[in-house]
């Protein structure tokens, strides 16, 4: 399937609106002194667990000494521990801390009211119309 020049435009206003949106639901952070990679990395670590510095790297899309400056940064203000890897010893795991878990909860409190509080300026339509693209939004993030 070909998309067509109103298809086209449509693609690019909503590839800068997520953008756009996207970044200001980042800068909604419970520790302004977190840099985004920073709270990105300890929301991965709270929702899926230990992970070793490589993995975090491939998910982050950064390369490994990028990612072991920002574990080292974490782990000196006591955000994540660094323990054993269970089956091979050659290699660690990061492991989020409970002030990590807060502070990511904490965050998203925050972005969750800054959306909510944006959204009441909206209309009715434009809530319905949200509403209805917004499986449309899991699926597109999901591909």
């Amino acid at each position: 399937m070909s998309l067509s020049d109103a298809d086209r435009a449509t693609v690019a206003v909503l590839r800068a609106s997520v953008l756009k949106l996207a970044r200001r639901l980042r800068n909604q952070r419970a520790d302004e002194t977190l840099s985004p990679t920073q709270l990105s990395v300890l929301t991965i670590l709270v929702v899926r667990g230990a992970m070793t510095p490589g993995e975090l790297a491939r998910h982050e899309k950064v390369q490994p000494p990028s990612m072991t400056r920002v574990i080292a940064g974490l782990e000196e203000r006591g955000l994540v521990r660094r323990d054993p890897h269970p089956e091979d010893r050659r290699q660690i795991t990061v492991t989020a801390t409970e002030p990590a878990a807060q502070v990511v909860a904490e965050s998203r409190r925050l972005g969750n009211a800054w959306l909510a509080a944006h959204l009441e300026a909206l209309t009715d339509e434009e809530l319905a119309a949200l509403r209805a693209a917004v499986p449309v939004l899991e699926r597109l993030a999901q591909l």
